[in-house]
């Protein structure tokens, strides 16, 4: 489940019941791959659209960071 919230958003990790909170930057991470991203690099060039005063190199190391404790939780599946 996912719930935005004033500063970001929530996600619950229905299997556990454990709550995950993103940042305003993490919640529009997750916004683009339930929507319209399905490849790492389709996600870091829209994201980079939004914040285009980020190296695009720290961008995708930070994306790459959320992801991998994303699927530390459970709450997403990496593609093969």
């Amino acid at each position: 489940m996912f719930q935005t919230v004033a500063d970001g958003a929530v996600l619950l990790q229905m299997e556990e019941e454990i709550y995950f909170g993103l940042n305003s930057v993490g919640a529009r991470i997750w916004q683009l791959l339930a929507k319209e991203c399905s490849e790492l690099d389709e996600l870091c060039t829209s994201l980079a659209k939004g914040y285009p005063e980020i190296d695009p190199g720290v961008l995708r190391t930070d994306v790459v960071e959320l992801l991998e404790q994303l699927e530390q939780g459970k709450l997403v599946v990496a593609s093969e």
